[in-house]
């Protein structure tokens, strides 16, 4: 590992702690991971990217601390430093699941969805991955599902040659016809990224979640992203239900929502994911 920040290394000075060993972890295609432990005792967890976009550390600092700040939710790490290259962070120090972790992570996740704004959208555009993503406050949620969700990725792909015209059209004919599926849902507090990738533990083995893309959007929407890459057990969908009942049909219109992280996928990783792409756009043409 490259010589620590010189802002983590005054804060660590400032507080007295000497770092004792750093040692790199896995799990991030984007950013390095490591797990800073002091002399002290505790320890820290730090990511670094030496290309990220200058505020993009600053975005997923803000959306943990939104995240933290709702009652009832799973266990967020606490965000204590960032630059334009880094975020210090607690470590959770994950242990293994308790028992009870999915049936208590499906009732956490529908308190936290219980958070609403005034809008839909959130005070600052942030990242999705690395993908820019815009949150202007709008008060409907078609239109801001449609314009900042759909078609901004749709038309980023295209721009990179990733996705045909004709594929383009085919995402503006589906957000126009978004209010034919989707029920009306208020804005709530998401994590915006809950792929089981970044659905963890604690050190007491309850539920925790990391690398937030947060906005206030359709609750249905962060559920849908728990079944896109490696799907969350059905205990854990009946548990959220106890809390917050879905309207009938919610399984049936996750594909709509992944569209959007499909399309971000396109646009990180390339045409690999365009045909996935297209499967969800012939279903709902």
């Amino acid at each position: 590992m490259r010589a620590l920040p010189e802002p983590v290394q005054r804060w660590f000075a400032q507080r007295g702690l000497q770092i004792q060993s750093w040692h790199p972890v896995a799990g991030g295609d984007i950013n390095e991971a490591y797990r800073l432990v002091t002399t002290q005792g505790p320890s820290f967890f730090l990511k670094r990217n030496l290309h990220a976009p200058e505020d993009m550390f600053a975005r997923e600092a803000e959306g943990l601390q939104a995240l933290r700040a709702a009652p009832g939710g799973p266990t967020v790490p606490e965000p204590y430093l960032w630059g334009p290259d880094f975020l210090l962070m607690e470590d959770l120090r994950p242990a293994p699941r308790r028992s009870d972790y999915w049936p208590r992570f499906g009732r956490q996740l529908a308190h936290m969805h219980q958070k609403t704004g005034p809008a839909f959208g959130f005070p600052h555009d942030n990242y999705i991955g690395l993908t820019p993503q815009p949150n202007p406050w709008t008060q409907d949620g078609y239109t801001f599902f449609a314009q900042h969700r759909l078609l901004y990725q749709a038309q980023l792909a295209h721009r990179r040659g990733l996705l045909p015209t004709e594929d383009v059209r085919a995402v503006e004919r589906l957000a126009a016809r978004l209010p034919e599926w989707i029920p009306e849902q208020p804005p709530s507090l998401l994590h915006g990224d809950l792929w089981s990738g970044n659905a963890l533990t604690d050190a007491q083995g309850n539920p925790a979640i990391v690398d937030p893309a947060a906005y206030y959007g359709w609750a249905e929407a962060d559920l849908a992203m728990t079944a896109l890459f490696g799907a969350f057990p059905e205990i854990f969908y009946q548990a959220y239900q106890e809390v917050r009942p879905l309207e009938p049909g919610w399984r049936e219109r996750f594909p709509l929502y992944n569209l959007y992280h499909l399309l971000n996928h396109l646009n990180l990783f390339g045409l690999g994911y365009r045909e996935s792409v297209r499967h969800i756009l012939r279903r709902f043409s």
